[in-house]
């Protein structure tokens, strides 16, 4: 009879203990960056910052990155608490310039219906129809035109970033009539941007009618909502 023999871990594989290892290094990373944060940025989801988010999330996947990179088989604790404390600095870096820019870019905005919102990864600028143009246009109000030149000089100052201006519609009318309208809009005010020295090569312009509503068409509040410019800023680095 033929016996079978037990199977030996590998030792350059990782090892649950290591593995455990390397998730409380990791921990005690995050629990140290986010001791730094900067109180004085906005706060996130469960009243972290965004900036000490960024160090968590950077914190986490440097960990990870850092054991599996592990050359040496030996030291995965060592480079996982590297690539943690590492990780973290860079997440914090980056959430804090987003935390600034929504700051400036908000403080340089008059229009108080204008929102600005951080979703920790870009920046969401939403203009509702009503402050842009009439009904059924694609030509900018001048009051607007002056918001957008502010918008414009804040992405001059914050250059790492690229910009999507998306147009969105209620669901009245035909699907080709919305799709129009939206394109338009969206790139009108693109074009304003451009025109405030916004590099073309950052722009895009895009209209998706009523593919994407924020709330119910079936009310005319609901369709006021939906009718609107996003300008969505994606740091580049």
């Amino acid at each position: 009879m033929i016996m079978a023999r037990p199977l030996r871990a590998d030792p350059r594989k990782g090892s649950p203990m290591k593995l455990r290892n390397t998730t409380i290094l990791a921990v005690c990373g995050l629990m140290a960056l986010g001791a730094c944060a900067d109180p004085n940025t906005g706060t996130g989801v469960g009243g972290l910052s965004r900036t000490q988010q960024g160090a968590i999330a950077g914190a986490a996947t440097g960990a990870i990155l850092g054991a599996a990179r592990d050359d040496d088989s030996n030291n995965e604790g060592r480079d996982a608490a590297r690539g943690a404390i590492v990780g973290g600095i860079v997440g914090a870096v980056a959430g804090n310039i987003l935390d600034r820019q929504a700051r400036d870019l908000q403080q340089s905005i008059s229009n108080p219906n204008v929102q600005v919102v951080n979703r920790g990864d870009y920046l969401q600028v939403v203009l509702p129809e009503g402050i842009l143009f009439a009904t059924g246009s694609a030509a900018v109000s001048g009051v607007a035109q002056q918001d957008l030149y502010a918008v414009a000089r804040n992405l001059n100052q914050y250059p790492n970033s690229v910009v999507q201006v998306v147009g969105h519609t209620d669901s009245t009318g035909t699907q080709a009539i919305n799709q129009d309208l939206s394109q338009r809009r969206a790139q009108s005010v693109a074009g304003i941007l451009a025109a405030a020295g916004v590099a073309q090569n950052r722009l895009s312009a895009t209209g998706v009618a009523a593919s994407q509503p924020v709330a119910s068409n079936d009310t005319a509040a609901g369709r006021a909502q939906n009718r609107r410019v996003e300008i969505l800023i994606r740091p580049t680095r």
